[in-house]
């Protein structure tokens, strides 16, 4: 594997859901590896997966490196690998009833998207995948913190909208 060579392994929890929700991210390019994680009071296991896949490529300093993000959520992988994502954008992230569920949290992710040359790779879950198996146990591990904050997304969607409402326009 070469320097510009990175794969992100990635998964979201929920206790119940929503609930209690932890997320963590492998980093791995050669032989140095890096593991994240963290944690919200209540959220929803999709937001986990996308916060954990956010969060490992925010922790990337400098832009166009390969990257294959690896994850377990079909959500996550067929929105950006099969277009979704582009098409949720074109359409300002609006549905008839409102905002695209998720919405800030996919507005925060596309510029990350853009900095690299992203590969999608979904896996199959909880089938002993030792990276898969690893995210699992380090996002459980986080969502169990005390005090974890508010996942203002969640809790405050329309206040999250218009607070990123010039990406949005």
């Amino acid at each position: 594997m070469t320097d510009d060579a990175v794969t992100l392994f990635t998964d979201g929890a929920c206790e119940n859901n929503p609930g209690r929700g932890g997320w963590a991210a492998i980093l791995r390019t050669g032989t140095s590896e890096k593991t994240l994680s963290g944690g919200y009071r209540r959220t929803t296991n999709n937001r986990m997966e996308l916060r954990a896949v956010i969060e490992g490529l925010k922790a990337l300093h400098r832009p166009g490196l390969r990257v294959t993000v690896v994850s377990d959520s079909e959500y996550v992988t067929k929105a950006i690998s099969e277009g979704w994502l582009d098409r949720w954008a074109a359409k300002q992230f609006k549905k008839k009833d409102g905002f695209r569920e998720n919405s800030d949290l996919w507005i925060e992710l596309r510029p990350l998207l853009a900095q690299h040359q992203v590969t999608m790779q979904w896996i199959r879950g909880h089938v002993g995948h030792p990276e898969n198996e690893a995210c699992d146990q380090a996002a459980v591990s986080a969502r169990a913190k005390p005090d974890l904050p508010i996942d203002e997304g969640y809790e405050n969607p329309a206040g999250r909208l218009v607070a990123l409402g010039e990406t949005l326009l």
